[in-house]
């Protein structure tokens, strides 16, 4: 038996190895050369043009021509820039209405088509329509709709007597921003819904019988089990619809371009007339770099909610 026990190949002790080889052998090794090529598209697509852009933020480039180091001097313009303090209130009305809107629309269709209804399959797929047809063609849907000439809206009001006149819908501010704001709800409320919809049914339906059975109401059902248990669903596609509306700009460029008198010219927009349009590039980038904060503001409030999951418990 000792012949045998001296036989036995003896394992390389962690001593003798290189932290290298340690780092090869490891399962967290595998792991970082499956996520090395999306973290070099995140850097290259991402970060970089971040980086770039707050660069440039700092500089008086423009098309076509190289530029100084200006330190904060676009930032100085800014703050005493009237339009883009308006840009910055539009984008903040849009993106709250729209997001509240999309939330408690979206809610209630994904309750709904949680439920047995029949065709449920042939109305989920025309609730995504919306989500599915590309942004530029409804905009020019929307447009159209809204159009101060060949409004359907306004030839219809008409045809009923309750109007005299067609309605300016995209030549009056306050309408301008109503018009934007319902098509951008149009268009956002099928991801809430759809993704609301598959957190529904992971719900197990013996909570509520297990509630019904003693005596629980619709709204306590509501309140008590799906609320609580949908909550982290919530908070990341929320977060998802407040990023994606608050950078919006095809859906505003396509429809409004920023007007009238400014009064749909969101920060995404705005820094492309400024940037691209009138040429300063440092200007465009001092006001996209702007949106930072604002959008780290809203990933920061939803990633310390999920980590601080006592809100969870209803």
């Amino acid at each position: 038996m000792a012949d045998l026990a001296l036989d036995r190949p003896v394992a390389p002790s962690q001593e003798g190895t290189s932290a290298w080889s340690r780092l090869r052998a490891s399962r967290g090794w595998l792991g970082f050369w499956f996520m090395l090529p999306a973290a070099l598209i995140l850097i290259l697509f991402l970060a970089y043009p971040l980086v770039k852009g707050i660069w440039l933020s700092f500089t008086d480039t423009r098309i076509g021509r190289g530029g100084a180091y200006v330190g904060v001097e676009n930032y100085e313009w800014l703050w005493d820039d009237s339009v883009f303090w308006l840009s910055v209130f539009n984008t903040l009305l849009y993106t709250v209405i729209a997001s509240v809107a999309k939330f408690g629309i979206g809610l209630y269709l994904a309750l709904l088509l949680n439920k047995r209804l029949p065709f449920k399959a042939l109305i989920r797929s025309i609730v995504l329509i919306p989500f599915v047809v590309p942004t530029v063609l409804s905009a020019l849907a929307f447009w159209w709709i809204f159009d101060s000439q060949f409004s359907i809206i306004s030839w219809s009001l008409r045809h009923l007597g309750l109007l005299d006149h067609n309605i300016d819908f995209l030549g009056d501010p306050n309408w301008a921003r109503a018009c934007v704001i319902f098509a951008n709800i149009w268009r956002g409320v099928p991801f809430i819904a759809i993704t609301l919809l598959a957190g529904l049914q992971t719900v197990s339906p013996s909570l509520y019988e297990a509630a019904t059975i003693d005596g629980a109401t619709p709204w306590q059902n509501f309140r008590h089990i799906t609320f609580p248990l949908l909550t982290p669903i919530i908070a990341v596609v929320m977060t998802f619809s407040v990023l994606f509306t608050f950078t919006d700009f095809q859906l505003i460029w396509a429809m409004t371009r920023g007007g009238p008198v400014n009064a749909t010219h969101l920060m995404a927009t705005l820094s492309y007339q400024r940037g691209i349009l009138s040429g300063s590039l440092g200007e465009g980038a001092a006001i996209a770099t702007a949106m930072v904060p604002f959008l780290m503001l809203a990933i920061a409030i939803s990633w310390f909610g999920l980590q601080n999951r006592k809100w969870q418990s209803g």
